[in-house]
């Protein structure tokens, strides 16, 4: 059950120019009149002034605006609403489409007001008769062509109608929007994903020129000997070659490595082939640094350092040149490896062999001063000559003695005899004067810098420093046997467990999963702008 609303009425005063005679009262129009009541008698004063009609035919263009706005087939509800609006906005309009014309040349549209009296659907009153009869009222001047059949009123439809008309127009319109919407992203997407992932594709599947890879494997071993300290613990494992093996690696992913190739095996020559895709084919007149590109997109180098396996995969397009390439770098590893040892073995053996040259130098120079010494005496065993002289003292101390005791048991007589008396005496005076000569002799070798004291010391000191020079040169040699047998230790090899065979298949380009790659690619950076554009325009909306 719809309750009609009600509304109020519309009520426009009376102003000094309605006095004016009315020129033009019609009655309502029939469509119009035919589902209305009569207006009561008291709303005949509320019609509005009558105004007189200015005649329509006084200019041509106001005419003919007229005349189009009468075939346009308005109804008296919506020239009524017209008429409103004008006195509304204070324009002089004459008639109901002299109003019309008047909004539209103001920028109003009288048609698209919506009013809740439209919502009203009126009952015609029953006469006395019990008859439904329509009840003439005065109403707005309105300009109907008598006998002209008026147009149906659209108005008349009830709210729920009218409800269910404008949500199926509102679904009706989200529908073509979200069509809309859906078609613009799939234009999108495929323009930048689609579009570009079936190029890639086109390219990978009919362009790209096939490579032919030849893998293989290597081992970078010491050689075997026991070693003490921490280094024997690490002897055997990958842990003592792991220095050498990474920069083996490094040594054959570099410039260097690319231009041996290229001047032993013609790597700029294959790749300039005009057969190659323009892709992956170098140019005529390519520099060091555009091959050596090219060098590291088709020489793959890894080092696995938990097995000490060094990894090498090769690509070409000629399977056999791919495997000559391999075997090339194998044998430039392997001249590496063994000028790393080289250089080790020899930097170890220059030290221990320095050390042990100037140990022989010192105890070469050590004995030539004790030579020295001994032929500036003219004596080869001063502490020799020194104790000989101490031990003739010693004697003719001793032979003195004896004489003294004799000559003084001769004297104990009371009648010795004279000859031995002097004979005693004279012994003891050779024996002083000896005795006397010996100690001046040993005086003179104990003092001065000349001495035989001093000249013993010095050879003393020569001597210990040939023992020292001996014990010198005793080490330095044994510090070169061992640095010897360690460098001979510390010799590496470099095993090939893996030699590179040529394919029969290529290996790139992987086209599927290259295809699937590029379009997982496409598909982000696509999303990625899109989040960043819808988030910089609702901060911008914002």
């Amino acid at each position: 059950m719809t309750t009609r609303p009600k509304a109020k009425k519309y009520r426009i005063r009376r102003t000094a120019a309605a006095v004016a005679p009315e020129t033009e009262v019609e009655a309502p129009e029939q469509a119009a009149g035919a589902g209305q009541p009569d207006a009561p008698a008291e709303s005949a004063g509320d019609a509005g002034p009558v105004q007189p009609a200015a005649p329509e035919g006084g200019a041509d263009g106001i005419g003919s605006e007229l005349d189009a706005i009468k075939r346009e087939g308005l109804t008296g509800r919506q020239l009524r609403l017209a008429r409103r609006l004008a006195q509304k906005h204070n324009l002089p309009a004459t008639s109901d489409y002299d109003a019309v014309r008047l909004l539209r040349q103001k920028g109003i549209d009288p048609l698209q007001r919506s009013n809740m009296l439209d919502l009203v659907v009126p009952k015609p009153e029953q006469s006395e008769t019990g008859k439904d009869e329509p009840q003439m009222r005065i109403q707005l001047p309105q300009t109907v062509v008598p006998g002209e059949r008026s147009l149906p009123s659209t108005e008349t439809m009830s709210p729920a109608q009218r409800r269910d008309r404008e949500i199926g127009e509102i679904q009706r319109d989200i529908a073509r929007r979200r069509r809309r919407k859906l078609m613009m992203l799939l234009t999108r997407l495929a323009a930048f994903v689609l579009l570009p992932t079936l190029l890639v594709g086109i390219y990978f599947y009919r362009i790209a020129t096939p490579m032919y890879s030849s893998k293989s494997e290597f081992v970078i071993l010491q050689a075997d000997g026991g070693g003490g300290g921490i280094g024997g613990l690490f002897a055997g494992t990958q842990f003592a070659t792991s220095q050498d093996s990474i920069s083996v690696q490094s040594f054959l992913e570099s410039k260097e490595a690319m231009l041996l190739l290229d001047r032993d095996a013609g790597f700029k020559a294959h790749f300039q082939q005009s057969w190659i895709d323009p892709i992956q084919r170098l140019v005529a007149d390519a520099t060091n640094e555009e091959a050596y590109k090219t060098y590291g997109r088709v020489v793959t180098i890894g080092y696995d350092p938990t097995e000490g396996v060094v990894r090498m995969e090769v690509a070409a397009a000629d399977p056999d040149i791919a495997t000559a390439f391999s075997q090339q770098l194998i044998a430039y590893a392997e001249d590496r490896v063994n000028d790393l040892s080289e250089k080790k073995r020899e930097d170890q053996m220059r030290d221990a062999r320095q050390s042990f040259e100037m140990a022989q130098q010192e105890r070469r120079n050590a004995q030539q001063a004790l030579v020295e010494l001994q032929q500036q005496g003219a004596i080869l065993d001063p502490e020799g000559v020194i104790a000989g002289l101490r031990a003739r003292i010693n004697q003719v101390e001793l032979q003195l003695q004896e004489k003294e005791l004799a000559l003084a048991a001769l004297l104990d007589n009371a009648r010795p005899n004279q000859a031995k008396v002097d004979g005693a005496r004279g012994d003891i005076q050779r024996l002083n004067d000896l005795l006397t000569t010996l100690n001046a002799q040993m005086v003179d070798a104990s003092k001065g810098e000349n001495s035989l004291a001093s000249l013993s010391v010095r050879i003393q000191m020569a001597q210990a420093d040939v023992l020292t020079r001996d014990l010198m040169l005793q080490s330095a040699l044994e510090q070169m046997e061992t640095t010897r047998m360690e460098a001979n230790r510390q010799v590496r090899y470099l095993t090939v467990s893996v030699n590179p065979v040529p394919s029969q298949e290529p290996s790139y380009p992987r086209k599927f999963e290259n295809t699937i790659l590029a379009f997982l690619l496409f598909a982000g950076i696509y999303l990625m702008i899109s989040l960043t554009a819808s988030i910089l325009r609702e901060q911008v909306s914002s």
